[in-house]
């Protein structure tokens, strides 16, 4: 049976979210870190990656448009699009995607990721780039921000964090969206890289699709090889009057559909990804490059009174590449709606505690098992 997403105290999506209800939830989720999935070895050496490369795609993807479509599901699950083969016998995504089908031996693709606080975006952005939500009116640091400080005396040509083009703002509540440096200081705060576009060519922008996102993911190899260790590209800095990954399908407000899915934001997405990946890959880079891309959250199974999808935290997908993950496969599952996994399901916090073991932080929590 589809769960109905509910908030705290049995909230429902039109019942405005306290920031109390955030925080207690916080507090209650303090110890999460150190949960471990699949074979792992608590004291292991971290992998200490190059670089990683965060692609935030804010607003929250649909998993069963992208990386988890469930093509045997009634129509008001499975939504208008199909499912297409992939490099991978076995492996299908949704048919929006069709270039990083072709790299899917390269990728890992984690189906079952999930928490349980609050559906809200600022919930999803601080567990997958902190590990920990913000108790009281504390900032967890950002994963970029703790390799800052542990390259304080390092030099080279590129900040060690790097966020393009823009920090996220307004998603909705007056909360940390987990890209500060927190209690760590103005000495490990992001640098900002707004004006990249100078720094491509022409060829480059193309074959990134010259798009904003296409420009910052063409922008972050550079930045990788003038040393920069965690650049965070982020998609979009607000879900509000604009077309998003937030697919409510509700204007005013939310006017991004399913259709805006297939028109602008999977192709925009795919070109660069995939471009990013293969471009590391030719250069020899992407062994020692981690690439992220995830939301904040999934989307309901069942698609809404307008067509589009409100807000799920259940059961959603990410997609990795380079850094010590094995391609080829999947991690865990969601069951036949998407709405929760089914197996190996995947704390936020973990996927947090992955990405710092591979860049080397020691003190964010043990090794999860992903790179093993």
């Amino acid at each position: 049976m589809i769960r109905i997403a509910v908030y705290p105290s049995g909230k429902s999506m039109d019942t405005p979210i306290t920031r109390r209800d955030v925080l207690r939830v916080g507090a209650a989720s303090a110890g999460a870190l150190g949960l471990t999935f699949g074979k792992c070895d608590a004291s292991a050496k971290p992998q200490a990656a190059r670089a990683c490369i965060l692609l935030m795609l804010v607003g929250g993807p649909s998993q069963l448009e992208t990386w988890d479509p469930k093509p045997n599901a009634p129509a008001e699950v499975r939504g208008p699009f199909g499912s297409i083969a992939t490099s991978v016998p076995g492996i299908r995504i949704g048919e929006l995607l069709p270039a990083s089908a072709r790299i899917a031996d390269r990728l890992t693709i984690i189906r079952s990721v999930y928490h349980d606080a609050p559906a809200v975006h600022e919930a999803g952005l601080q567990l997958l780039q902190t590990g920990h939500l913000a108790p009281g009116n504390s900032e967890p640091p950002h994963v970029g921000a703790r390799v800052r400080s542990q390259e304080s005396g390092v030099r080279s040509q590129g900040s060690p964090f790097v966020i393009l083009p823009t920090r996220i703002g307004n998603m909705g509540l007056a909360l940390s969206n987990g890209q500060s440096a927190g209690n760590l200081g103005d000495a490990c705060r992001p640098a900002i890289d707004a004006s990249y576009i100078h720094h491509l060519s022409s060829r480059d922008r193309d074959r990134y699709g010259k798009t904003a996102f296409g420009d910052a993911c063409a922008r972050s190899i550079q930045l990788v090889e003038q040393g920069s260790r965690c650049i965070v590209v982020n998609m979009f800095d607000t879900v509000y009057d604009r077309v998003t990954w937030d697919c409510h399908a509700q204007r005013p407000g939310f006017p991004s559909t399913l259709d805006d899915y297939r028109r602008t934001l999977c192709p925009t997405f795919d070109r660069a990804f995939s471009t990013l990946v293969n471009d590391l890959h030719d250069r020899g880079m992407l062994d020692e490059t981690l690439i992220v891309a995830m939301g904040e959250m999934g989307r309901t199974p069942r698609l809404n009174a307008n067509g589009g999808r409100d807000h799920w935290t259940g059961c959603w997908s990410i997609a990795m590449a380079g850094g010590g993950v094995r391609g080829g496969q999947v991690i865990g599952a969601s069951d036949r709606f998407a709405s929760e996994p089914s197996r190996n399901p995947v704390r936020c916090e973990q996927v947090a505690a992955s990405i710092g073991h591979a860049l080397g932080i020691i003190d964010l929590s043990p090794a999860t098992g992903l790179f093993v």
